[in-house]
C-alpha cells in the first residue's frame, strides 16, 4: 500500500510510486505475458510469490525494470491495479477479465488488453483493432478481395449507489468494404442487397456494433442484479462473439458457423434482466429477431418481438461455459414468414503454459430449427497459444448442416448438405509500443464437401488470408 505520509515531497513520493509499482509487477507479472489472477483479487500467478516486502530496489534498478517492461510482450494488456483502477465487472462483484461481448462470460483467466484511464469516478477501457486483409478463396465459386475489418470499443463505469453503472459503445469499419461483404466460402445468413441471399460471402458488420447501458445492483459480496439495454445490443444467446474469444480474436476470418451460434451480437433492441450468484449467471432477454439489414451505417428501429435466456458457469478461473435457448421472430429479411428457435451450449478453456504463454480454446454447438423448416446443427473447435515471443498461432474446425448453398440450382435447391472446413494460421507482432502492436499473419482453409457439391466447389479447395493488423493494449 503506499505511505500515508504523502506530504513528504514529490521527489519522494515518486520514489515510492515506483517502487511499489516494481513489487506489483513482479506480483501480477501482466507486463511480462502473463495474465492477472483475479480469483483471489491478490493479482498474484499461481505457483509464484510476491517479491519480499523488505527487498531494496534502487531508482536505477527501478527505472531498468521498467524499460524492460515497456518492451516485453504483455497477453494482459497493461496492470490495471499499477493504473489504481482495478475495474470489476459491469454486471456484479467480480473480475473485468470475466466480461465476454453482451453479457456473456469467458473464464477468469482470460487476459484483457486496453488502455485504461481513470476520470473523476469514472473508469475507462478502450480497445480494439483494425486488420487491412487481401482474401482469395478457391473454385469457381470462390473470388479474391481486399478489404479492412476490426473494431474498436469503449467501456466506461462508475459507482451508483450500491452497484455500478455503465456505458458500452462498439464502432466497426467493416461497412466501408461494401454491402456485399468479403468472399467467404460455405457462409451464409442476411442479405447483401435486400433482394438476394448472401452465399458464399460474410456480410460486414454494422458502423454501430454495440451502444448499451447497464446498472447492477449488489446483494452481496459474491451476488448481484443486474439490467442491461442495447441499441444496438447483444441477447442473452449463444457464446460471447468470436471477435471477443481470446481462441478466435487473432482469427480475422468469420466462421461459417456464426448464424447458429453468435450472429446476435449486433441486434436493435435488447433489453436483458438477471442475477449473479457467485459464479452462476442467469440471464433472460426481450430483443428484436430480425438480423441488421444492407444499411450499415443507420439504427434501426428497436423492437421486442423475441426472447432468449442463458445460463452461465464459472466453476474455476480457467473454464466458462453457457446453454442457452431462443425464439427468434422472422430473422432472415428474405424469409419473413420463417421464425427461428435456436439452443446452444459452449466452453471455453484458457490458461497460462510455460514461461508466459497463454492457450485459449472454445468448444460450441448450436442448433436452428426454422419454423417452418428444417432443423440444422453446427460443431465448432478453436483453438490459440499466444506466445510471449510476440507469436500466435490459432486454428479452427467447424461442421455446418446448410440448407442455402445450393438455392436456385435445379435438382439440388432445398437439400441439406454437411460441410466441413479447417482453418490454421498465425500472427507476428513485429513492433510494439507502450499502447499498441504492429503485426502480420496468414492463414489457410481446407474443406470437405460432399460429392454432390464438388461439381459447384470444385476439388481439392484451398484458400487463403493474408493480414496486417494494428491492435490497442
Amino acid at each position: 500500500m503506499l505511505p500515508n505520509s504523502l506530504h513528504r515531497g514529490r521527489r519522494r513520493l515518486c520514489q515510492r510510486v515506483l517502487l511499489r509499482l516494481a513489487v506489483l509487477s513482479c506480483i501480477s507479472t501482466a507486463a511480462v505475458g502473463e495474465e492477472m489472477d483475479h480469483s483471489k483479487m491478490d493479482h498474484a500467478m499461481p505457483g509464484r510469490s510476491a517479491a519480499p516486502a523488505s527487498k531494496t530496489v534502487s531508482s536505477r534498478e527501478v527505472a531498468k525494470l521498467k524499460k524492460k517492461q515497456a518492451s516485453a510482450p504483455s497477453h494482459a494488456g497493461h496492470d490495471m491495479a499499477a493504473h489504481g483502477m482495478a475495474m470489476k465487472g459491469f454486471l456484479g462483484p467480480y473480475p473485468l477479465t470475466r466480461e465476454g461481448s453482451g453479457t456473456s462470460w469467458v473464464p477468469d483467466a482470460t487476459p484483457h488488453e486496453g488502455f485504461h484511464q481513470q476520470l473523476a469516478d469514472w473508469s475507462v477501457m478502450t480497445h480494439g483493432w483494425i486488420n487491412l486483409n487481401y482474401d482469395r478463396q478457391d473454385g469457381p465459386r470462390g473470388a479474391n478481395k481486399t478489404f479492412v475489418s476490426g473494431m474498436l470499443m469503449t467501456m466506461v463505469q462508475r459507482p451508483l449507489g450500491d452497484g455500478t453503472f455503465g456505458v458500452r459503445a462498439m464502432l466497426s469499419p467493416e461497412p466501408l468494404m461494401g454491402s456485399n461483404g468479403y468472399p467467404l466460402l460455405l457462409a451464409t445468413g442476411e442479405t447483401a442487397n435486400g433482394i438476394t441471399h448472401l452465399i458464399d460471402r460474410q456480410h460486414p458488420h454494422d458502423l454501430f456494433m454495440e451502444l448499451a447501458a447497464t446498472y447492477s445492483a449488489n446483494l452481496s459480496s459474491t451476488s448481484s442484479v443486474f439490467v442491461y439495454g442495447g441499441l444496438p445490443g447483444e441477447p442473452a444467446l449463444g457464446p460471447p462473439a468470436f471477435m471477443h474469444r481470446t481462441s478466435g480474436m487473432d482469427n480475422p476470418e468469420a466462421p461459417i458457423s456464426h448464424h447458429w451460434l453468435d450472429s446476435t451480437h449486433i441486434t436493435f433492441g435488447v433489453v436483458t434482466a438477471g442475477v449473479v450468484l457467485n459464479n452462476w449467471k442467469l440471464e433472460a432477454s426481450a430483443f428484436r429477431g430480425r438480423e441488421p439489414d444492407q444499411y450499415r451505417y443507420d439504427i434501426e428501429r428497436p423492437s421486442l418481438d423475441s426472447f432468449a435466456g442463458r445460463v452461465s458457469w464459472n466453476p474455476v478461473r480457467e473454464l466458462s461455459l453457457q446453454v442457452s435457448y431462443g425464439h427468434l421472430a422472422s430473422p432472415e429479411q428474405l424469409a419473413p414468414t420463417v421464425n427461428e428457435d435456436r439452443l446452444t451450449a459452449s466452453a471455453i478453456y484458457t490458461t497460462p503454459f510455460g514461461d508466459g504463454h497463454l492457450w485459449s480454446t472454445t468448444l460450441a454447438w448450436g442448433r436452428k430449427m426454422l419454423r417452418p423448416g428444417d432443423s440444422l446443427d453446427t460443431y465448432l473447435v478453436e483453438s490459440a497459444a499466444i506466445f510471449r515471443t510476440n507469436f500466435t498461432l490459432f486454428m479452427r474446425a467447424e461442421r455446418v448442416s446448410e440448407n442455402e448453398l445450393t438455392e436456385g440450382i435445379p435438382g439440388l435447391e432445398g437439400r441439406i448438405f454437411t460441410v466441413n472446413k479447417a482453418t490454421a494460421g498465425g500472427i507476428y507482432d513485429f513492433l510494439r509500443t507502450e499502447h499498441a502492436k504492429f503485426g502480420i499473419g496468414g492463414l489457410a482453409s481446407r474443406y470437405l464437401l460432399p460429392g454432390d457439391l464438388r461439381t459447384e466447389y470444385g476439388r481439392d479447395l484451398t484458400s487463403f488470408m493474408v493480414f496486417g493488423r494494428l491492435k490497442l493494449l
